[in-house]
């Protein structure tokens, strides 16, 4: 059995986007390229590593074996170039982030001022984007790095071909005015109205499960789309909201405070890359990893 190392990248690609067109996709070569890497590898292997199916192919139990060879190899090819670069002093290159209000403000922004010192050869370019809209550029390559969100309840796997790497857990506070009387629980603001996002977010869900498990009057009155208009609006007095410790730490509207209450849970934020056999570059990685520390050096309130 001789089996050549590179065909089993087409079989990770399959593995990893759910089926040829999506693998071809994801490598930039056609379908039929795909096809007769797979082909040639199970005339190597001597076995069939896809079940062919019409509404698609999956992996076989040799497939899935193969696969995770690949995996391994794919990694330690990673590190290996990561240390080699860090051998010769290599890490460059403009590194592209996508990410939202929050992890700019309280992330990004200071580690735009560290990074001449820390990767002198690197640039960073940050562009604010919606989570989707993100993902799809992440995919097109158009990213390097997405900042992405999760309430606590609820944990989602990364999307085929990429990796979520943790980087900050943030307690959920409520915003409310100034002139009311702090609250001892969730129970003392049950009957509030609570402002809501307008778009689907962690914000959303984590609103939505405090409503559940604690039977809120969720009325949702008045909508916003970023944290900012929220604030506004529980200074004049509209509604209270939920919102993640970061979205805080800017200077407060004067009649507004903030409760961390038993019960909220807490925001979980990762930054997503593509995995493939040539990434992440050594400075995407230098990047994330500095984004960690900055984030890990963050104050608590």
């Amino acid at each position: 059995m001789d089996i050549d190392p590179r065909r089993l990248g087409f079989l990770l690609a399959v593995s990893r986007s759910g089926g040829v067109l999506a693998a071809a996709d994801m490598l930039h070569v056609s379908p039929s390229a795909v096809s007769q890497q797979i082909a040639r590898l199970e005339a190597e292997a001597g076995v069939k590593v896809l079940d062919r199916q019409p509404a698609g192919a999956t992996l076989t139990p040799a497939g899935k074996l193969l696969s995770e060879t690949a995996e391994r190899i794919e990694s330690e090819l990673g590190e290996t170039r990561r240390a080699l670069a860090e051998l010769e002093g290599d890490v460059s290159g403009v590194v592209t982030v996508g990410a939202f209000q929050t992890v700019i403000r309280a992330v990004l922004v200071p580690l735009l001022s560290e990074l001449e010192q820390a990767l002198p050869g690197v640039d960073l370019v940050v562009h604010e984007v919606a989570e989707e809209q993100g993902q799809r550029a992440l995919r097109r390559g158009e990213l390097d790095l997405l900042a992405t969100e999760h309430d606590v309840a609820e944990p989602a796997p990364a999307p085929p071909g990429t990796r979520d790497v943790p980087f900050l857990d943030e307690p959920w506070v409520v915003a409310l005015p100034a002139t009311d009387p702090e609250p001892s629980g969730l129970l003392d603001l049950a009957d509030r109205t609570w402002l809501a996002p307008e778009h689907s977010n962690a914000t959303a869900r984590a609103l939505d499960r405090l409503a559940k498990e604690l039977s809120l009057d969720k009325r949702a009155a008045h909508t916003y789309r970023d944290f900012d208009v929220a604030l506004s609006m529980v200074a004049a007095g509209l509604g209270i909201a939920l919102l993640p410790e970061l979205a805080i730490r800017r200077h407060l509207p004067e009649n507004v405070q903030w409760a961390a209450l038993p019960g909220l849970g807490y925001r979980r934020l990762f930054v997503r890359h593509r995995v493939t056999r040539t990434e992440p570059r050594a400075a995407t990685q230098a990047v994330l990893e500095q984004m960690i520390q900055v984030a890990a050096a963050l104050e608590p309130l």
